[in-house]
């Protein structure tokens, strides 16, 4: 894939990422149903649930044709985190021009589109509505059929991008800065869950633990890149394991520990070596997440194992991951770092295939910012017939 970046003025970054071997990139798209081919469908996917606002167009689920991402990092950073206020306004200013850049990279029009997707839940209500608006509003002045996607279940499809030789069924660690979940991935848009987090997500551990230690926002990032400089084995974190659930996970108890060694530190007048309080926070948490994957690909009987959502990226995680998969003889799917983040491309893999299932949804749509996985009424929230 070739990606290019471009910060506006505004500290805003355009990222385009482009499939190198798209044939339809060039805008000579295959003729529709020709020698009784299956026709393509052409989606334009929307992503606006947080602080990245996203347009892409995607061709039969797995061929990236465009993937604009306007991310907002710069702003949020001198806050600590991410201000939904600020994230809604911001998605206002920039998703029209992201629908644009997304068709005029992949050579189309909205004419060329077969059909609309959007990310309706869950995430931050204001900037859903952003992008769900945006999508309304194409599908009805085009009369096009609209599709709502779930925003967990596009990170687990993002691993269809890159990997065009996986199919269901497999499980997946979906980590992410609000969910943790084991998910078992039964087929395309049957999902489930059989390990979640009991409090905070991994990804939220990683951000509060970044904070204590003076690193700043976005945590997960700076925690991965001052842990490379530290000593993993420096201090001795606890690792939870909840009775009877054997796949959940618990990080409280985890960030709790670090927050009182570093308290008991500054009691004493000692110094921390922060990458080494990093790499061993690190550690703590990619090994859990390790062992409860492994642990339920063998006791489920899965050999292929997928990563998603944005603490996906990790570097230890992706290491440890692909070592433990390769000695249990498991396949190891993981998307490149730049699709475990929030984009629109993940979103359109998943819209393919509930399009293909015949899901539709009515003009009524609405956000759902608490939309559970798996939960096929809720999913549906809004569905209708066209």
């Amino acid at each position: 894939m070739q990606i290019d970046k471009n910060v506006e003025g505004d500290g805003v970054i355009f990222m385009s990422i482009k499939d190198e071997s798209s044939k339809a990139a060039d805008g000579e798209l295959q003729e529709k149903g020709k020698n009784g081919a299956p026709e393509d469908v052409i989606i334009l996917a929307i992503e606006s649930s947080c602080d990245e606002t996203a347009a892409a167009v995607v061709k039969n689920g797995r061929e990236v044709l465009s993937n604009i991402i306007s991310s907002q990092i710069a702003l949020h950073t001198v806050y600590g985190g991410v201000v939904p206020e600020i994230a809604s306004r911001k998605h206002v200013e920039k998703i029209n021009g992201c629908i644009k850049a997304s068709l005029d990279e992949a050579k189309l029009t909205l004419d060329d589109i077969d059909v609309v997707a959007v990310t309706y839940g869950p995430g931050l209500v204001g900037a859903l509505l952003v992008g769900v608006s945006a999508a309304k509003a194409i599908a009805f002045a085009k009369d096009k059929p609209l599709v709502g996607v779930h925003h967990i279940e596009g990170h687990i499809s993002a691993n269809f991008i890159e990997n065009r030789d996986l199919e269901p069924p497999f499980a997946c660690l979906v980590v992410s800065g609000g969910h943790s979940h084991l998910v078992v991935v039964k087929d395309y848009g049957e999902y489930e869950i059989i390990g979640q987090t009991r409090d905070d997500a991994a990804g939220e551990a990683f951000d509060k633990v970044a904070r204590a230690i003076g690193l700043g926002y976005p945590g997960g990032p700076k925690i991965d890149r001052a842990a490379r400089e530290g000593n993993p084995d420096a201090f001795s974190f606890p690792q939870a394991r909840i009775p009877g659930a054997e796949y959940d996970f618990s990080f409280s108890g985890l960030k709790s520990a670090v927050l009182n060694l570093i308290n008991q530190a500054r009691m004493q007048g000692e110094e921390l070596d922060q990458a080494d309080v990093a790499a061993s926070f690190q550690k703590a948490v990619v090994e859990v997440l390790v062992s409860h994957a492994i642990k339920a690909c063998r006791e489920y009987g899965y050999d292929k194992l997928a990563i998603a959502g944005g603490v996906a990226s990790n570097t230890a995680l992706r290491e440890l991951m692909e070592k433990e998969c390769e000695k249990n003889g498991i396949r190891f799917y993981r998307p490149s770092p730049v699709l475990c983040t929030d984009n629109a491309a993940m979103i359109g893999a998943a819209a393919y295939y509930e399009y293909r299932k015949g899901v539709r949804f009515s003009l009524d749509m609405n956000a759902v910012p608490n939309l559970p996985l798996g939960d096929r009424e809720r999913r549906y929230h809004g569905r209708g017939s066209r």
